[in-house]
């Protein structure tokens, strides 16, 4: 993949990250539980939803950030259930690179299994925050797979913030903006959405507490 392209893109996807957390503008709440807000807008880059996950966790930015950052044998594999698998197909640069995620079957199989090519670009910025950000991309080196659906991520990611006076909690504000491809019923898409971003933000909150004991 060539570098400078690369570089480009992942800034770009990086800034609109940053242009969906600031912009407060047409989000609908879809789901409010335990201190977790889901909300979605119609999305500007296919016909189906940007989705917004927005939640404090109890651990430092940077042990939250541990357990949600993408990288191969990282913790994240551990916990979220939607991360079957995570590999590194092609690095990039230290913080740039073209990843492959596999997920699993889901909504009692109604969702057959997927996998994700995406560039990915991980930041630390000066205010003590972390992000990622991906877009999906064309690899040479992975083609469509037996047994999985290619999914399609558009502009996406996640931010892990510190909260002022408060230095053992952190939020996290995700991102999800995936096209999941295969002929599946809108009410099915529809409904997996919030209900798999409430259940990783629940699965995220124990993995930080287990790793901090």
């Amino acid at each position: 993949m060539d570098p400078a392209w690369a570089a480009q893109t992942g800034e770009a996807v990086a800034q609109k990250v940053l242009r969906y957390r600031r912009d407060a503008a047409g989000w609908r709440v879809c789901r409010e539980n335990d201190g977790v807000s889901v909300s979605w807008r119609p999305s500007d880059e296919f016909p189906g939803n940007l989705y917004r996950g927005e939640g404090v966790v109890w651990g430092t930015p940077e042990e939250v950030w541990d357990c949600v950052k993408p990288v191969a044998g990282g913790l994240r594999e551990k916990w979220d259930e939607n991360v079957a698998s995570f590999e590194i197909v092609e690095s990039i640069t230290d913080t740039l690179s073209v990843s492959r995620t596999t997920t699993p079957s889901a909504a009692m199989r109604l969702i057959s299994p997927r996998d994700f090519v995406d560039l990915v670009l991980v930041k630390e910025h000066e205010d003590g925050s972390f992000s990622s950000s991906a877009t999906h991309v064309e690899h040479v080196s992975c083609p469509p797979k037996p047994g999985y659906v290619r999914g399609f991520n558009h502009p996406c990611g996640c931010l892990c913030e510190p909260l002022p006076g408060e230095p053992d909690k952190a939020r996290l504000v995700t991102f999800f903006h995936t096209d999941l491809s295969g002929l599946l019923p809108r009410t099915v898409v529809d409904a997996f959405f919030p209900r798999s971003m409430a259940a990783f933000y629940a699965n995220l909150r124990a993995a930080v507490r287990s790793a901090r004991h």
